[in-house]
C-alpha cells in the first residue's frame, strides 16, 4: 500500500469519525436526574438494551443526581464499563455520592461551569451519618477499581488517579496538592480537569458533542415505558421486604385460623408480585420459583393433610426462606470490584440477608401489634380463641372435684332406679347411678367412677 492511499484512507477514516463526512452519528442520550435506585437500575438496563440493538452508538449520559442506593449504582458503572461504545458524561449540575461513582464508570467527563462532582461517603439514608469503614471499604475498592479500568497513558501514568477516587470517599485520605486528610473530596469543574476527571466544561448537550467534533448528529433520548417503571417500582429493596413482611404475616394467620381465607390470599399476592417482576426481567432462575412452589406445598401438606406441625411444615417454611432471600440476591450485579476475575460479592449477600430479616422483622411487629389487644378486632378475633361458653348462653359448668368420691363407701337415700340419690359421710347427697341393676334405698353401696359428671355406684356383697 502507497503513501498516497494510507493519506486517504486516514482521511476518510477522520471524516467519518467528525461527521464531517455528511453521515450522521447516532447518540443515545439516557437521563439519571433522580435519586438512584432500582427504577434507574431497570432505566439504564432497557437503555443499554436498545442502544446496543442500534449498533452500540455513543452513549451520552445526562447526570444530576444527589446519588443513592450504592448497589445499584454498582449495577449501573458495571453496565456502562461493559457497554461496547463509547460513554460520555455530562454533569448537569451535580454528581454526587452514588452519582460520582457513575461519572467515573464514563469515558469522558464534561461539567457545567458551576457544577460539582464527588463526596462518595455512604451515609445512612435515615440520618445522613457516615456507615461504618466495612461500607467505607467497599466504595473504596469500587471507585478504586473504576479509575484503574481508564488504564495508563503513553507515560504510563494513571489516566485517572486512583488515590483521588478514594479521597472522594474517605477524609481520611490526603492527595498532595490536591486535598488535606481532613475533608472528602469534591472536585470543582476546574479542578477535575486539572487532575484528569473531567475533559473539558460544557453548558448543554450540544456544547458537549461540539467538544466532541460531533457536529453532524441525531439524539435518540430513552424513554422509559411504564412496564420498566412500574418493574422498576416492585424490585425496589424497601418495597420487597413490605412484600416479604405479607408474605409472612399471611402464613402465620393462616396457620392460626381454620380453612383458607384472606391472609393466604395476601400472601400468595405477595408472592407473586414479588417472583413476577423478577422473572420478567430475567433476573431470577427458574429454580427459584420452583422452590418456593415446592415449599408452598409442603406447607399445604402440613396445614391440610398432615396432623400437628413438623418436619413437612419446617422444610417448606425453610424453602419458602431461602427462595426468597435467592430473589434478592440475584436482583444485582454481584461481580466483586477487587476481582478483575470476577466473584461473588459478600457485601451484596450481607444487603440481600438484611433486607430479609427486615421484612421478617416487619412482620414480627405487624403480627405483635395485629394480635394484641391494641390491634383491629376483627383480625384478633380470628386469630385467638375468643368464644365464651356463658351460663346465659346455655352453657354449664361440671365440678370435677367430685372425683375424689371415687373408691368411696354411700348410702342409697333412694331407690336405685338404677339413678337415684347416695348419701357420702357429712358431705351430703350426691346424684348417683346403679351400674348393675337396681339398689334399694338403705343399701350400702360403692363409688366406682366419676364419667361425664356422674357417679357410678355398685352394692357392695354382703
Amino acid at each position: 500500500m502507497n503513501t498516497m492511499t494510507r493519506v486517504l484512507l486516514m482521511l476518510i477514516a477522520a471524516l467519518t469519525f467528525t461527521g464531517a463526512s455528511g453521515v450522521t452519528r447516532q447518540v443515545y442520550q439516557l437521563d439519571i436526574n433522580d435519586e438512584i435506585g432500582s427504577v434507574t437500575w431497570r432505566h439504564t438496563r432497557a437503555a443499554l438494551d436498545e442502544a446496543s440493538e442500534m449498533g452500540h452508538p455513543l452513549l451520552l449520559l445526562h447526570l444530576n443526581t444527589y446519588g443513592g442506593s450504592v448497589e445499584h449504582a454498582d449495577s449501573i458503572r458495571t453496565a456502562l464499563l461493559h457497554y461496547n461504545g463509547p460513554v460520555v458524561a455530562f454533569v448537569d449540575n451535580n454528581a454526587a455520592s452514588a452519582g460520582a461513582l457513575i461519572a467515573l464508570a464514563c469515558d469522558s467527563v464534561y461539567m457545567r461551569p458551576d457544577a460539582s462532582m464527588g463526596a462518595a461517603t455512604v451515609v445512612n439514608g435515615a440520618d445522613g451519618a457516615a456507615m461504618p469503614d466495612k461500607y467505607q471499604s467497599y466504595m473504596r475498592a469500587m471507585m478504586r477499581a473504576t479509575a484503574e479500568s481508564h488504564g495508563r497513558d503513553s507515560a504510563g501514568n494513571w489516566r485517572r488517579n486512583p488515590a483521588i477516587a478514594e479521597a472522594m470517599v474517605d477524609s481520611r485520605l490526603a492527595v498532595a496538592g490536591l486535598i488535606d486528610s481532613t475533608k472528602v473530596l469534591t472536585f470543582t469543574p476546574d479542578e477535575a480537569i486539572r487532575w484528569g476527571y473531567a475533559d473539558g466544561k460544557a453548558s448543554t448537550v450540544e456544547d458537549v458533542l461540539s467538544q466532541l467534533n460531533v457536529t453532524n448528529y441525531a439524539i435518540k433520548k430513552f424513554e422509559p415505558s411504564w412496564e420498566v417503571t412500574l418493574l422498576g417500582f416492585l424490585t425496589n429493596p424497601a418495597f420487597q421486604a413490605i412484600l416479604i413482611m405479607i408474605i409472612a404475616g399471611g402464613i402465620y394467620f393462616e396457620l392460626q385460623t381454620p380453612g383458607m381465607g384472606f391472609p393466604s390470599a395476601a400472601a400468595l399476592i405477595a408472592a407473586v408480585l414479588y417472583f413476577l417482576p423478577l422473572c420478567l426481567g430475567g433476573i431470577i432462575s427458574t429454580w427459584v420459583v420452583i422452590l418456593f412452589v415446592i415449599g408452598l406445598i409442603l406447607l399445604l401438606l402440613e396445614i391440610f393433610v398432615v396432623p400437628g406441625f413438623g418436619v413437612t411444615g419446617i422444610s417448606g417454611l425453610a424453602a419458602m426462606a431461602v427462595a426468597l432471600f435467592m430473589g434478592l440476591f440475584e436482583n444485582f450485579s454481584f461481580i466483586s470490584p477487587d476481582n478483575v476475575d470476577g466473584g461473588i460479592d459478600t457485601h451484596a449477600i450481607a444487603y440481600s440477608i438484611l433486607t430479609l430479616l427486615g421484612g421478617l422483622a416487619l412482620a414480627t411487629g405487624a403480627i405483635l401489634y395485629l394480635t394484641s389487644r391494641r390491634g383491629p378486632a376483627f383480625i384478633r378475633n380470628r386469630a385467638e380463641l375468643s368464644h365464651r361458653q356463658d351460663a346465659d348462653k346455655g352453657y354449664i359448668g361440671v365440678d370435677t372435684g367430685l372425683t375424689r368420691y371415687v373408691g368411696m363407701e354411700a348410702l342409697t337415700v333412694t331407690d336405685m332406679r338404677p339413678s337415684g340419690k347416695i348419701r357420702i359421710g357429712d358431705d351430703g347427697n350426691f346424684d348417683a347411678v346403679s351400674v348393675h341393676g337396681f339398689i334399694e334405698a338403705g343399701t350400702t353401696v360403692k363409688v366406682l367412677r366419676f364419667s361425664g359428671a356422674q357417679l357410678y355406684v355398685e352394692k357392695i356383697a354382703e
